[in-house]
């Protein structure tokens, strides 16, 4: 009987290896469902044979998990076989976990760490370890039990010091990295473990580290996301350029990989001929080896060595190898998101960090290849025009949302974007895009909804509807439970009250900045800080106490700028944030005093740390348009023109055009007191000429068929699906989320690709796959 199970095994490999699945799972069926009696052992290693190929080609996980489940009965009565036993364990888990049963997920996990613990200290024993904690920590985030999570991590962290495994112990620290991110209430706690990671990495040997390319792509990441969260964006984008650089020489080793294997190809299939002359032999099979070191050497360093296709837990999509990103060398092998999800995270990155720098037109590009990138992937999962949530497959809905939440990050910075250049009929289109949607797929993106009402807001106050702008940024934070997100739309509302002008609408402004006032210390960075004090300080102008605007809003405002040398993070590059400075900065220059020198000295002090920190091109824009106008105020004509002149420049390389009508206005005036009549009537019509391109870019939207829905009192009505098997994967996938920190979404914290833990399952057959959410 034996010999004949042998066969059989036999058979369903050489089927497997043809892409027969369902004959090389009839093959193995035969084994478990004969009359004739096979050893137990014979038949545990063929039903997890069974249920492995299910899980690496399939979609039937409950077909899956029967055949687990009867194996682990069977092992029951075995006394030894702590590989299979492990194995079971693993892939049960993983079934449990895909159709959302946690607790027996749970109860599954604590028995093989039991098993482990009974076992010794051998080096397979303390990966088995490694293996059932990494799951126990997801199933323990997915319950929303973030400190017993990260004790299981860390029991992993351990067992991985002890072997001497530094690329097992630096997937364990970035895993912890980022359940501290999820939870996030301590923030020396997440210091502590962004500098564990970077211990942990500098001890992994140079020429290790090149074999772990997804490792460092989640740790860069990982570090991005924190310093975004912190508003470092100088720091951000070192990290930035070196996603950006291993991106490309990933990319183009794959390349080579693929013209290489061709070549192999070709010469394989020229050996096979028959008939060939022994000197043309002889040389195709020196080619032959030749071409066979070339592919070794340069797979020795890349992640697209590896051929073998693990089980994928985010919707059993069989990928090919060139479309992984290994977090690690065996067994740590697996990824966290498939390539393409990283590569459109890197791209999301860089618009993060070039937006300020006013970098638009590689903004677009990579705001482009991101988009197109995602609807291929999209694509692939069955996701046409049309489709909807509830069409998905169970096992591909969480991939899905991956895909969709980065889809909708990339829109929201199209709409910023086309909204700091004044291009509000593409404004309209992202916004139309997100909308869509949102209708089509609203139980996965429900946690856009707040982003959308707020992109809103932002488009009805650039096109100067303030009422409507302050009512959809209150739904706004109606929508999120991020106090972040919620303080920064109640600023955004009282700032659109501010400049509705009536008593009423300062009363209301004040209502809503006062609590966000008395807790802004209590926000990590000074995204918040700046915002509100900057809201403030343009209320108290507008109620005409301008000696407490100035000492109070304007000077912390500036502290804290100097004292940071952080991102000013209400979003400088945003068209909304740069009417709030605008609207502040004229105010305030229309009330000046004459004796206007230590205004002065902190406007140039923050045009320092813009100029040397933020690199922020509109920012520095807007600080010596305010410099100039101080300058003209304290009629030194000859400074202000110059710095009213290396405004204008700056201002027309961003497409500004409200800057550039502001700075415009002001040469007027200063033209109008050298008594320049020919310059100050050049000027005035080249101002007009601006203002009229605006006022048509402002009918333009207004005549759109999208305009009036896109502004009306109204919050976007959807119809959540509340289908049992959507609010599983939903709830699986997002339970450990990270926050991108975009600006316009701070603090916002919504269903996202976020990694957990991994499986290091069938170490024996280097089956080594991972889960990573």
């Amino acid at each position: 009987m034996d010999a004949l199970a042998e066969g059989l095994w036999g058979l369903a490999d050489y089927h497997e290896k043809r892409g027969e699945i369902g004959k090389a799972v009839k093959c193995l069926e035969a084994i478990s469902q004969s009359q004739v009696s096979f050893l137990p052992i014979v038949e545990i290693k063929t039903r997890l044979r069974i249920a492995t190929l299910l899980l690496k080609h399939t979609n039937n996980i409950n077909h899956a998990k029967s055949h687990l489940e009867r194996s682990q009965l069977l092992l029951k009565s075995i006394p030894s076989c702590f590989e299979l036993k492990c194995r079971a364990y693993s892939l049960l888990s993983q079934c449990y976990h895909l159709v959302g049963a946690i607790p027996p997920q749970k109860q599954i996990l604590n028995k093989g760490l039991e098993l482990t613990a009974s076992s010794g200290d051998g080096f397979a024993v303390k990966l088995w370890s490694c293996n059932f904690n990494s799951q126990l920590a997801n199933a323990l985030i997915i319950e929303g039990d973030y400190w017993n999570s990260i004790s299981a991590l860390e029991r992993g962290f351990e067992c991985a010091t002890e072997i001497c495994y530094p690329e097992l112990q630096m997937f364990f620290a970035t895993s912890i990295l980022h359940v501290h991110f999820m939870q996030w209430d301590d923030v020396n706690s997440v210091e502590r473990a962004v500098e564990k990671c970077d211990e942990v990495w500098e001890y992994i040997h140079p020429d290790k580290r090149q074999q772990c390319l997804g490792l460092f792509f989640y740790n860069e990441l990982l570090h991005t996301f924190y310093l975004l969260r912190i508003c470092d964006y100088k720091n951000a984008s070192q990290h930035v350029d070196k996603l950006d650089a291993a991106m490309k020489v990933e990319l183009q080793q794959v390349q080579r990989v693929e013209e290489l294997t061709a070549e192999l190809n070709a010469i394989n299939l020229s050996l096979s001929r028959s008939g060939l002359h022994h000197k043309e032999r002889s040389a195709l099979c020196q080619k032959q080896v030749q071409l066979q070191e070339q592919l070794s050497h340069v797979t020795r360093f890349s992640s697209t060595g590896k051929v073998s296709l693990e089980p994928s837990y985010f919707g059993n999509a069989r990928r090919a190898w060139e479309d992984k990103l290994a977090l690690a060398p065996p067994p740590i092998d697996g990824e966290w998101l498939p390539k393409g999800a990283v590569y459109a995270l890197v791209d999301l990155m860089a618009v993060m960090i070039g937006r300020p720098k006013g970098s638009f037109k590689e903004c677009g590009r990579r705001i482009q290849s991101g988009l197109q990138s995602i609807h291929e992937e999209l694509l692939q999962l069955g996701i046409t025009d049309g489709a909807t949530e509830v069409d998905l497959h169970h096992s591909a809905i969480w991939m899905a949302g991956v895909y969709l939440m980065i889809l909708m990050q990339f829109l929201e910075n199209k709409v910023a974007m086309a909204l700091t250049r004044s291009e509000f009929v593409e404004a309209q289109e992202a916004l139309v895009q997100m909308k869509n949607w949102l209708i089509s797929f609203p139980t996965i993106l429900q946690g856009c909804e707040s982003i959308f009402e707020m992109l809103r807001g932002q488009y009805a106050h650039s096109l100067g509807i303030f009422s409507e702008a302050a009512f959809h940024f209150i739904e706004a934070a109606k929508l999120t439970e991020s106090k972040s997100m919620q303080a920064m739309c109640q600023v955004y509302a009282a700032v659109s009250y501010i400049c509705i002008g009536d008593a009423e609408s300062s009363s209301q402004a004040l209502d809503l900045i006062g609590p966000v006032y008395r807790i802004m210390d209590s926000f990590v960075g000074v995204r918040e800080k700046t915002a509100v004090l900057f809201a403030y300080g343009l209320l108290l102008m507008k109620q005409h106490n301008l000696q407490e605007a100035r000492s109070e809003a304007y000077r912390r405002a500036f502290t804290l700028l100097q004292a940071s040398s952080e991102e000013n993070t209400d979003c400088p590059c945003c068209s909304f944030a740069s009417s709030i400075r605008f609207f502040a900065w004229r105010l305030f220059i229309c009330h000046l005093s004459p004796c206007c020198t230590l205004e002065r000295i902190r406007l140039a002090s923050g045009l320092r740390i813009t100029h040397q920190h933020l690199g922020n091109i509109q920012l520095v824009s807007q600080y010596l348009t305010i410099l100039g106008s101080l300058a003209l105020a304290l009629h030194d004509t000859g400074q202000a023109r110059e710095i009213l002149k290396s405004s204008l420049t700056l201002a027309k390389s961003l497409y500004d055009i409200p800057t550039q009508i502001w700075v415009l206005s002001v040469l007027t005036a200063l033209y109008q007191e050298l008594g320049e009549r020919g310059n100050e009537m050049a000027n005035s019509e080249y101002e007009r000429k601006k203002a009229d391109d605006l006022q048509k870019r402002l009918a333009d939207a207004q005549s759109s068929i999208h305009h009036i829905e896109l502004i009306d009192k109204v919050r976007l009505n959807i119809r959540q699906n509340h289908e049992l098997d959507i609010k599983r994967a939903i709830n699986a996938g997002s339970s450990m989320r990270f926050n991108l920190d975009i600006p316009e979404s701070v603090g916002l914290s919504a269903p996202s690709p976020a990694p957990s833990s991994s499986k290091l399952m069938d170490v024996d057959i280097r089956r080594r796959s991972k889960r990573r959410i």
